[in-house]
């Protein structure tokens, strides 16, 4: 053999790996097909692999062309690079392939490859070679992604556990059953609990082994592909769950991996989570920024990955998090940021945004840390879009309410005004919601079964018209009786049962008409995109609000969550005329009465109320919902009359738009010092002050303006979209 050993990596090649900014270092480290120059016989094809291991002894190659035998593949130490390398010839895709690392205490442990992008399906644990051989066909769509403002665009997401979603299917199989299905209800994208190699299905993916490597009990990584690729085709964006703050404690993985705390922190106090049972990433490692940073970008760009939605944020973000005192290490500043895992979340952002147009970054955060979608230009840590946990947390709280109760607690749904614009926000019905005890939303709903249905159609009828981006876990769009068990599929069979038949109709449609009316989306993040009718007909259970998208677009969206019907019920409206009834829950087709509604309109006349000019009779049936929108009254005698009236609704409803402005704001230093918060939320709010939430005081400010220069973030114009 004359050819070099290492196949020609060098301690160069690895220069930006060690400096903590390769964002693309599964290139480099890992098993690569490749050919080598041989003086005597040409090019000679193999494999290379790589590992970094700075404080290994000694690393042989094991694998199923040596028959696991490492003594004549002994991995060279590439010099003054902490990493090690082989070229195997004859080695290539399909190869089953392993390290055994003598670590720096003298003990052999065997390690799977964590560059690895294909991993043999559990209990099994080898690493397997393999190059893409895939073509996509999604140039249409990324094209279209690109030039997308996900914060200006309707967006509804269907959050699906692959392995659950319905037992045993591949993901060549998903490509044809998900994607119908989705398709059908309308949603504009799917997120996928994570599908990096995880051993453990109780996981649902959170405790991972193979960063790099997609799910092989589904199929292969092109076969992951296909499925990304079909969904495209169909007009459906993916994202995917990331998992950036702990990692598996499997020891034949990350886990000590050269014999000391290469990957996680050594002190336990920065390196163990007490919650999860597992390991906290060193963040402020440099190499073990490159391989974070690297696997995001990973996603986006070997697999057309639309975005990710980061889990555990705030544990990744406060040093204390869920730790007592003398259990947590305080920053440079003495206080319980943790500054590493805000560089490397900035920078993760930074580069998602910067290299794949339209993609979107999504945080899991579940405390009031200021900035979480502000770019990270001004000091914010740059997502798309965050979780809003606290309306999540105050509307099943107010859900799971007896009605006649719910007028005590008003607050509950109208407090996420009150914050609404602070951030880029995303309203969850996740799996995290439907577990471990808690319920599912039908079990949630209080009373007979003909409430739960009433009280679901109308809660998501709420969730849809409420500014805020949509997400649904499987099964939640049918009302599954039980709650999430990854061991089992969804129970396919209730969605062709009364009640749980119209409710799945219901998100049909509500996807439908979302999409259809841009006042219902394009201003998510502006307050001049909404406007309270009434916030505060306690009494009644009633909310009323109206919707606008700027361009001429007026909806009045209106909930009752009581067991009784609302006749002739007296809204403001900001224009006399005829506004046309475009949702009413009740209806027959949802296994609602039929009987409760408005004859598909009402007729709004110069009669002042609630603040407006007009006002309107509706009738709102008993749990239920109902949408108007404003219509022109149409002359068809005379096209030049019903072009006017077109023209007069639009401007009306740019008149009665609440205009605002936005503030930027830039974060600088570090935060003060503060421990974890609960979710913004009406009871932490009542919590905090000591005092109850004015529903009118949240109502006028969410009419009048903006949020406030001094607010925790900027609505608007700061996205890092």
């Amino acid at each position: 053999m004359s050819y070099d050993p290492s196949g020609g990596l060098t301690g160069w090649d690895l220069t930006g790996f060690h400096e903590g900014h390769d964002t693309e270092c599964w290139r480099r480290l890992g098993a690569h097909e490749m050919a080598v120059d041989d003086p005597e016989r040409g090019q000679v094809f193999g494999t290379r692999f790589s590992v970094w291991a700075p404080n290994a002894q000694a690393v042989r190659l094991v694998g199923d062309f040596n028959y696991w035998n490492g003594e004549g593949h002994y991995m060279q130490l590439v010099p003054g690079a902490g990493v090690w390398a082989l070229f195997v010839e004859g080695a290539s895709t399909g190869s089953l392939y392993k390290f055994e690392v003598l670590g720096a205490d003298g003990v052999w442990r065997l390690k799977a490859d964590p560059m690895a992008r294909f991993a043999e399906a559990a209990p099994h644990t080898a690493s397997i070679v393999y190059e893409s051989q895939y073509v996509w066909g999604d140039d249409d769509w990324m094209w279209y992604r690109g030039q997308q403002a996900m914060h200006a665009e309707p967006v509804s997401i269907y959050e699906v556990h692959v392995g659950s979603w319905r037992q045993g299917l591949t993901y060549l199989e998903l490509a044809n059953e998900l994607v119908e299905y989705v398709g059908w209800q309308g949603y504009t994208h799917v997120e996928f609990m994570p599908v990096a190699q995880h051993p453990f299905e109780g996981s649902w993916g959170y405790h991972v082994t193979g960063y790099f490597a997609p799910m092989s009990k589904f199929g292969s990584p092109d076969e992951f592909r296909h499925l990304v690729d079909k969904l495209h085709q169909a007009g459906i964006g993916v994202i995917v769950d990331w998992v950036p703050g702990h990692f598996a404690t499997d020891p034949w993985a990350l886990q000590r991996f050269d014999g000391t705390a290469l990957y996680e922190h050594e002190d336990p106090r920065l390196g163990w989570h007490p919650d999860w049972g597992s390991y906290i990433f060193n963040f402020g490692r440099n190499e073990v920024k490159s391989f974070l940073i690297s696997n995001a970008y990973y996603w986006l760009e070997e697999f057309h990955i639309d975005g990710l939605r980061v889990d555990g944020v705030a544990s990744m973000l406060y040093l204390d998090y869920s730790r007592e005192a003398g259990q947590w290490v305080p920053n440079k500043y003495g206080s319980n940021e943790n500054l590493d895992a805000v560089e490397l979340l900035q920078r993760t952002n930074s580069h998602a945004y910067g290299r794949e147009p339209g993609s979107v970054m999504v945080a899991e955060e579940s405390t009031s840390w200021p900035g979480v979608t502000q770019s990270t230009e001004y000091g914010g840590l740059g997502f798309g879009f965050k979780w809003n946990m606290g309306w999540m947390n105050d509307s099943l709280r107010y859900l799971g309410r007896e009605p006649v109760y719910r007028q005590f607690h008003h607050h509950e749904m109208t407090f996420a005004m009150a914050y609404a614009y602070s951030e880029n926000f995303i309203l969850p019905i996740s799996h995290d919601e439907v577990v471990h005890g808690k319920g599912s939303m039908f079990e949630r709903a209080p009373q007979d079964e003909w409430r739960k249905f009433g009280t679901l159609r109308a809660f998501y009828a709420f969730m849809w018209a409420h500014p805020g981006k949509k997400l649904l876990f499987m099964g939640t769009e049918f009302g599954q009786r039980r709650e999430f068990s990854e061991s089992r599929s969804i129970d396919w069979w209730q969605s062709a049962e009364w009640g749980h038949r119209g409710v799945q109709r219901l998100i049909k449609d509500l996807n439908e008409i979302y999409k259809e009316h841009p006042a219902l989306w394009k201003r998510d993040t502006d307050a001049s995109g909404f406007s309270w009718i009434d916030a505060d007909d306690r009494g009644g259970n009633i909310f009323s609000w109206l919707r606008f998208d700027g361009d001429g677009q007026m909806i009045a969206c209106i909930t009752n969550f009581s067991s009784e019907s609302r006749p002739d019920h007296q809204i403001g409206l900001p224009q006399e005329g005829v506004w046309k009834e475009i949702l009413n829950t009740d209806a027959e087709v949802y296994d609602g009465t039929g009987l409760i509604g408005n004859l598909g309109k009402v007729v709004a006349h110069p009669v002042p109320s609630h603040g407006y000019a007009a006002s309107a009779s509706v009738t709102i049936p008993p749990l239920g919902a109902v949408w108007l929108r404003l219509e022109p009254e149409l002359d068809e005698e005379q096209p030049i009359e019903t072009e006017r009236a077109t023209r007069a609704v639009r401007a009306a409803a740019k008149m009665a738009s609440p205009q605002t402005t936005t503030t930027d704001k830039a974060v600088t230093g570090p935060a003060q010092p503060r421990r974890p918060k609960p979710a913004a939320g009406a009871a932490g709010a009542e919590a905090e002050l000591g005092q109850p939430v004015d529903a009118a005081a949240t109502a006028e400010a969410s009419r009048v303006g903006p949020a406030s220069p001094d607010s925790a973030g900027s609505p608007t114009s700061t996205q890092p979209i």
